[in-house]
């Protein structure tokens, strides 16, 4: 089995047309048609990834997002009939993986549904790795799919540890997400190269994608959040205006 998807929309067709297309491709699938029957099954079931319709009766899905986000960081894709900015940036604030418009191609859905379990799998493996000791001398892969050694990327008072997927920053050990992880482990690996936003999209989300790139942004905000002594003036993570971001391994403001 490929894992276990939660759908909730109130809209039974779409709960049909994408459950149909992802037991397709083998995966297990729940669906809700308001936030609090979603609610109810994912504490019962604890399924893998969960798609959210933002506009939902009784629970809607940020409140549905946000208290997964309280004890979990379970991938969230957000479905919506809005393209509003602002409504996509809550969305994705609030902790969303990856956030889609409606109308959508459901093999878009599963496209994506398939990219985050992949990564969200190899991050897994990478930590089980490091918990039965064998991470200090092997070389493993990275969520990214990058060949990775047990060594830290240290620069100044920042500490990344590919292996066991840990951050230390001024003395403590920010909890990151997978993009989190992923999106900082690509620029700090490459300091002082100017990646645009459609290719950091394209490298951590696996998306081919020259539109919307509001989820790179949001991440990148929550990214100086944790890691930014004051993250409007970053040390590390430099916004190259027009273009997109670089990690600066002088770490000045």
């Amino acid at each position: 089995m490929a894992g276990t998807i939660l759908i909730a929309d109130d809209e039974t067709n779409i709960t049909d047309v994408c459950r149909r297309y992802l037991e397709r491709e083998g995966y297990a699938v729940q669906t809700a048609h308001n936030g609090a029957e979603a609610l109810r099954l994912w504490e019962d079931h604890k399924p893998d990834l969960l798609v959210l319709d933002l506009m939902m009766p009784r629970v809607d899905g940020w409140q549905v997002c946000e208290t997964v986000r309280q004890t979990s960081d379970v991938p969230v894709i957000m479905l919506t009939a809005r393209g509003e900015e602002p409504d996509r940036l809550l969305g994705l604030t609030m902790g969303a993986d990856d956030y889609m418009t409606k109308p959508f191609s459901p093999r878009e859905l599963v496209l994506r549904v398939k990219n985050i379990l992949r990564r969200t799998s190899a991050a897994q493996a990478g930590i089980g790795r490091t918990a039965d000791g064998a991470g200090g001398q092997d070389v493993g892969t990275d969520a990214a799919g990058r060949a990775s050694s047990a060594a830290a990327l240290r620069y100044d008072d920042l500490s990344i540890y590919p292996d066991e997927r840990r951050v230390e920053a001024d003395g403590a050990e920010p909890e990151l997400t997978v993009k989190e992880f992923d999106l900082l482990l690509t620029l700090a690996e490459h300091p002082g190269r100017v990646f645009s936003r459609s290719q950091l999209l394209s490298r951590v989300w696996d998306i081919d994608f020259e539109g919307d790139t509001t989820t790179v942004t949001v991440h990148i905000r929550r990214l100086r959040e944790k890691l930014e002594r004051t993250p409007s003036e970053p040390r590390w993570i430099k916004t190259v205006w027009g273009i997109g971001y670089k990690f600066d391994a002088k770490g000045q403001p």
